[in-house]
């Protein structure tokens, strides 16, 4: 099966590469053409996920499909944008129909979630890889950036941590995936959903946010440099959902919120008086600790003193204790 044919059958004619608001050229020509309100910018993010390193080579296709578009997208509701399209970059050991389906479905089902369009890409043959590229729009002026915390603000997050990283042994084989407890964190794992209507809600009260990948303490740090400030930690405030704390026990799970990363729940600094309204609202924001003057992120006990965790994050080309 040739490129053309290949993008024609398993892409082109999905739900989610059709024309719709925001997208005046989709797929088939050389570019594709992106139409955006007066006083909005464009919001962009890449993405590449490699087998063997963010997914095991024998990952389930259609599983595969709906979580990188989902971390990918995950992007945009950090930075309080709403989704407009995204572009795949697919290299292909060889053209299996079958993977081919699955994958283009799964890719279509989380597009759908996500109400983002599928307006290009590109394929090629080599060890399996993907990267994606998302656009997104938001008014001039309102994006959520690391930059502009300040003391004096607590700091939140979108909902429970750790499941995915709890997932993780299941994803690789190396514990038992036969309980609804198991079940529930996979699903966390294959099918993250990106938190865009907190991401909207927080555009003009949030004054950091970013969505956390690389663990609960590492990506903070990344808001604490950027704003110049020192974020503390409650380590008993951590949300954790009673599936994590049922498979891996209370010690494991708290471990994975911390530093396992692969959330995408969004952290973020808020005035306090912007809180109450925000939760009567429903939306998922849980105050973890607060913000103070100073510089790096600092883990504390019930009696409020620092501890130090085993390890903080994952990075690559660094070891996981950076």
């Amino acid at each position: 099966m040739g490129e053309f044919e290949l993008i024609r059958q398993f892409f082109a004619a999905a739900s989610c590469a059709q024309v719709g608001e925001g997208v005046a050229l989709g797929i088939g020509d050389d570019c594709a053409l992106l139409e955006l309100p007066a006083g909005e910018q464009l919001a962009i993010s890449t993405d590449t996920l490699v087998a063997g390193v963010h997914f095991p080579d024998s990952a389930d296709p259609f599983l595969l499909g709906q979580r990188a578009l989902g971390v990918s997208v995950s992007d945009l509701a950090a930075m309080g944008a709403t989704p407009v399209g995204f572009t795949l970059a697919l290299t292909l050991p060889g053209a299996e129909a079958s993977w081919l389906e699955a994958f283009a479905r799964g890719l279509d089902q989380m597009a759908q979630r996500c109400a983002i369009r599928l307006i290009g890409g590109d394929t090629t043959r080599g060890p399996l890889s993907l990267t994606l590229t998302v656009f997104g729009r938001v008014p001039s002026g309102m994006a959520l950036t690391r930059k502009g915390a300040q003391a004096g603000d607590l700091l939140c997050v979108g909902g429970e941590l750790g499941d995915a990283a709890g997932a993780l042994p299941l994803v690789l084989g190396q514990r038992r995936a036969d309980s609804a407890q198991a079940a529930a964190l996979l699903a966390r794992y294959w099918s993250p959903l990106p938190q865009l209507e907190l991401g909207l809600a927080l555009r003009g009260k949030a004054t950091a946010a970013l969505d956390i990948s690389d663990g609960l303490l590492a990506d903070c740090g990344h808001i604490a440099a950027a704003s110049g400030v020192a974020l503390l930690i409650e380590q008993a405030r951590v949300p954790l959902s009673e599936a994590l704390r049922t498979q891996v026990g209370d010690t494991e799970a708290l471990q994975c919120a911390l530093s396992g990363g692969d959330d995408y729940r969004l952290a973020f600094t808020l005035p306090p008086e912007h809180l109450a309204d925000m939760q009567l609202a429903g939306l998922p924001v849980q105050v973890i600790g607060r913000v103070a003057a100073g510089q790096g992120v600092t883990l504390l006990d019930a009696q409020g003193q620092p501890v130090e965790p085993p390890r903080r994050g994952y990075q690559h080309f660094g070891s996981a204790s950076d």
